[in-house]
């Protein structure tokens, strides 16, 4: 009974993960006049590629290929730049809280993380007119600054619970041998690969899937395909079709991450937790 029980468990979250996947996949390959029948079908046949050849430039009469590929490219910016400077940080900042002494640090830690329980909601207000004052309103470097400030405290928290599962043995050997802190760092860098490669992750899942903050900071010059894909919806219509052949194609990068990179997230969050 008990194996029923998990086994149906099981089934029914496998469903409700999936079927939204499943049905936006199947809206993207009908063709519009396919998806406006009924009964609704629950398979795309006859199968029709008509979204994806307007999104990705196959359909020489559609001019979308140009916003989207404008979206696309805003969005690896924004994401991978943001992504390599909350390393950085959290890779100098997670080692100087976890190894270096110094007067305050609890207190500065402990500050930082309780950035992670502002919402975000509560500083939107200030933060847009501050942009707006150094001119930073709908630019990458505006949005990238926003992700690493939002993005670094989680990191630096991971860093640092794993800079502490390192033996200092290994750093104190290098420090005999004349090396500075910066030298003892890198040293030790090697090993702390998984943490660096779980925070590299959720730093670039986070901001792959920002809406709220590209909206509000990036909404047109620089805006991510996450806006773009509301932009599918117009006032007396939408367009399901391409709505859903956008959001497949934006899906891909961060499936293929998680596929390849598991054993790296996983390896990096439980030795993390098993710290703490």
């Amino acid at each position: 009974m008990k194996k029923l029980k998990t086994g149906i468990s099981v089934v029914f979250i496998l469903f409700w993960t999936l079927a939204p996947i499943y049905w936006a996949l199947r809206t993207s390959l009908l063709s519009n006049k396919a998806l406006t029948t009924l009964p609704p079908k629950y398979l795309p046949i006859p199968l029709s590629l008509q979204h994806y050849q307007q999104l990705l430039g196959f359909d020489k009469q559609s001019s979308l290929w140009v916003q989207f590929k404008g979206a696309m490219v805003n969005t690896s910016i924004s994401c991978l730049g943001s992504t390599v400077v909350v390393v950085i940080v959290s890779i100098l900042a997670g080692y100087a809280f976890a190894r270096i002494p110094f007067k305050g640090r609890n207190i500065i830690f402990s500050m930082i993380l309780i950035t992670m329980a502002l919402p975000a909601y509560a500083v939107m207000i200030p933060l847009y007119k501050v942009m707006i004052s150094i001119g930073l309103i709908d630019t990458q470097v505006g949005i990238t600054l926003i992700y690493v400030s939002a993005f670094a405290p989680l990191a630096v928290w991971l860093m640092r619970s794993y800079f502490a599962t390192i033996p200092k043995e290994l750093e104190e050997a290098a420090t005999v041998d004349g090396a500075t802190k910066l030298r003892a760092l890198w040293t030790i860098l090697p090993i702390a690969l998984p943490g660096v490669v779980a925070v590299a992750i959720l730093t670039f899942l986070n901001a792959w899937s920002q809406f709220l903050i590209p909206l509000v900071f990036a909404p047109s010059e620089t805006k991510p395909l996450t806006v773009l894909i509301t932009e599918f919806v117009g006032r007396t219509s939408i367009n399901y079709g391409l709505m859903t052949a956008a959001g497949v194609i934006t899906m891909i990068p961060p499936i293929l991450i998680v596929i390849f990179l598991n054993k790296y997230l996983v390896s990096g969050l439980t030795t993390a937790a098993v710290k703490q």
